[in-house]
């Protein structure tokens, strides 16, 4: 009987530690199954004018960004709790303060400061104080040009050669000793590019990402040993890339490009593979920057709303309707161009949720939706001779292509197939030939192909990239930018010698007439206006001083046949915010 009685406690204990962990199983399975908590999208910031450029503390609590308070060009760097608050103006300097940075403590931020001509290369603390200049750069504008090592000893940034005399230089990345101020370059980018920027280190410091712009303004990224060695290339998606940075466990690469036609988040294992979308956060996605520590990520979500203005070309009396907005809507509508016979507009809008090809009537009723791509980047509209068809240019089947589709409406023609890059199509003025911009031959040259169908032939050799043949049917005149040949030039129609007709003009802001060449530019004192250049005279006059600055990329102006109208592009409204995404995985 004791020996029974001593049995009885240890079965017992024994059944009680079985029951124990058998609900601790289940617990753990429980847990285990338990949905992961839900994704979250919250605004950081909802300011007027652009905030750009976030950067996230080691901890994750508190983002640094670039703001122009609506007040004019110049940013400065703020900071803000990702959740609640007042945002604390850290920089108040006399220039563009742009690419904030945070040490690894969290201690200090490092910044661009943008004089007109040299850029510094600043440190101050977080909580505010005095400012120290470690040097100076030459970065590109357009991407993250500064980072921090996580060691704390190195500043990544983007310049030129040492001494920035050519300015065509492609650039390249070089480090920073934060002690001493020595400088080592890490990147060599081959010539014919335009240069690395676009750069951030990885949690461990041992390798450099960045973006490596060819010349024809596509990115990709490269995978640089900090420690020195070749670049290795991750991507080869020929896209424009904003922005990327490091996933917290160092496997991957989350970045913003345009591959799914439009900007949206993407992410690549750094070991290779094919890019696959990152999280859902909708359109217009830029520069993500990833937390260390928690599991935030933070990115500039884009709002812009362009519209189609029209304005009269004022008399010799200075008489004239003054502007008026012809085509709106709550998106973006860009690429206008009358019909030959000026009853009809083309143009390309997202107001139906994507880009597409729309036309409507002169006074801007009646519009009717063409294409239905339904994601595909789709621009450029242009009338053939007749009015009967319209090419454009679109990224359907991936590279840009050209396309043709009846002007009542019908299936899209995909003309050309070609690996490259093939854009904004044009008539010749007899109707027998397309011309377009492409990459096909290395560089961005103007071609031409049949409007039959046949081979391409190559028309420029110099450099071009968007063609309009003059009325008379005797020249190609056409853009071409870079390496100190900015403007419109032209070349006979049967080929000849290429030769510069105007340096003023700008990509998509210039529209010609059998008299001269309209063009739009931004004007240091008075703003945004429309000129004209005469072939006769070859002087420049202001025809049109515009409430706001036209919009970028997208062609944005066209002229009536008979010289009586302009129709531009307004960009009417237009910011940026800083975005919160929580659990994103």
């Amino acid at each position: 009987m004791p020996a029974r009685r001593l049995i009885r406690p240890a079965v017992f204990l024994a059944f009680a530690v079985a029951v124990v962990a058998l609900v601790g199983l289940i617990a753990h399975r429980f847990s285990s199954e338990s949905p992961a908590p839900a994704l979250r999208i919250v605004p950081v910031t909802s300011f007027q004018g652009f905030e750009l450029q976030p950067a996230l503390s080691p901890e994750g609590n508190q983002v640094a960004f670039v703001w122009n308070q609506e007040k004019g060009d110049l940013g400065d760097i703020w900071i803000k709790l990702v959740d609640a608050g007042t945002p604390f103006q850290l920089t108040k300097g006399p220039a563009n303060d742009t690419n904030p940075a945070w040490s690894p403590d969290g201690r200090q931020v490092a910044f661009l400061r943008q004089f007109a001509e040299s850029v510094g290369v600043y440190v101050i603390p977080a909580l505010g104080g005095p400012e120290v200049k470690l040097g100076e750069a030459y970065p590109k504008d357009d991407c993250r040009s500064l980072d921090w090592s996580p060691d704390g000893k190195f500043l990544a940034v983007t310049d030129r050669k040492e001494d920035r005399k050519e300015p065509w230089e492609p650039s390249s990345i070089y480090l920073i000793s934060k002690e001493t101020g020595e400088r080592r370059r890490l990147t060599t980018p081959p010539p014919q590019s335009r240069g690395d920027g676009g750069l951030a280190f990885s949690p461990d410091g041992k390798t450099l990402a960045f973006t490596r712009t060819a010349a024809m303004g596509s990115d990709e990224i490269y995978l640089a040993p900090v420690g020195g060695g070749e670049a290795k290339l991750l991507t080869s998606d020929n896209r424009w890339i904003r922005g990327l940075d490091w996933t917290a466990d160092g496997r991957e690469i989350v970045f913003s490009s345009n591959r799914g036609r439009t900007f949206g988040l993407w992410s690549i294992p750094v070991s290779g593979g094919a890019p696959k979308p990152f999280v859902t956060v909708g359109q217009d996605a830029f520069y993500p920057a990833i937390a260390r520590v928690q599991n935030h990520l933070v990115y500039v979500r884009v709002s812009q709303d362009s519209n189609l203005w029209r304005t009269e070309v004022k008399s010799s009396t200075g008489s004239g309707n003054p502007p008026i907005p012809l085509i709106a809507s709550t998106e973006l509508d860009s690429s206008p161009q009358y019909s030959p016979d000026g009853k009809k507009i083309v143009f390309s809008s997202k107001r139906s949720g994507s880009s597409e090809i729309w036309v409507c009537n002169s006074d801007g009723s009646t519009p009717i939706q063409l294409t239905g791509f339904g994601g595909a980047g789709v621009g450029t509209p242009r009338w053939s001779v007749d009015g009967s068809r319209i090419v454009f240019d679109s990224t359907q089947a991936g590279q840009s292509d050209i396309y043709a589709i009846n002007s009542e409406g019908g299936m899209p023609q995909r003309l050309t197939e070609d690996a490259a890059e093939d854009i904004r199509p044009s008539w010749s003025r007899d109707g027998r030939w397309i011309y377009f911009g492409s990459n096909r031959s290395g560089d961005w040259q103007i071609w031409k192909f049949p409007a039959a169908g046949g081979q391409a032939a190559q028309v420029t050799k110099q450099g071009g990239r968007e063609a309009i043949e003059s009325p008379d049917g005797r020249f190609v005149y056409y853009f071409k930018g870079g390496s100190g040949s900015y403007g419109i030039w032209r070349i006979p129609v049967e080929g000849g010698e290429e030769a510069l007709v105007l340096d003023q003009a700008f990509q998509g802001k210039w529209a010609i007439l059998d008299h001269g060449i309209y063009f739009a530019k931004q004007q240091a004192k008075i703003g945004p206006a429309i000129q004209f250049f005469s072939f006769a005279t070859r002087q420049v006059t202001q025809v049109a001083v515009l409430e706001k600055p036209l919009i970028q990329g997208p062609p944005a102006l066209a002229v009536s046949p008979d010289g009586r109208w302009l129709l531009y592009a307004q960009l009417d409204q237009s910011g940026s915010d800083v975005m919160l995404v929580e659990n994103f995985r």
